[in-house]
């Protein structure tokens, strides 16, 4: 039987540079590419984690919706979420949800990029 061993998430954006600025300054990825002129397509990478990065002109998904339901673009599983949480206190990123043991078990946090696209954090508790 085949085995799945990643998967990449793509999270539509307005800006690539801005995105790929955002990633790495705050989220601490690193970006490893940038497709086009000017770039429309792009990749940022954080250990096994990478996100594509694909530019629109207008929403994809209802902003009002996304925001009043919380609809994720990614969920990012991690050993431990507390130290990257105080990681991304520290740089100044703002909090959808800040923190939490979740009643499964799961300590959780999401942020969202400059676009809204919001990204879950799980960790063991």
């Amino acid at each position: 039987m085949p085995t799945l061993i990643a998967a990449e998430p793509q999270l539509y954006v307005r800006d690539i540079a801005a995105s790929c600025e955002f990633y790495s300054r705050f989220l601490g990825f690193s970006v490893a590419f940038t497709y086009g002129e000017p770039p429309f397509y792009g990749q940022v990478r954080r250990d096994g984690v990478s996100l594509n990065l694909r530019q629109i002109d207008s929403p994809v998904v209802d902003p009002l919706r996304r925001d009043a339901e919380r609809l994720l673009a990614a969920s990012i599983t991690l050993e431990d979420a507390n130290p990257l949480f105080l990681e991304y206190q520290n740089a100044g990123v703002t909090f959808v949800q800040p923190l939490r043991l979740e009643p499964w078990g799961a300590r959780t946090f999401i942020v969202a990029d400059p676009d809204g696209n919001q990204l879950l954090f799980a960790g063991r508790a």
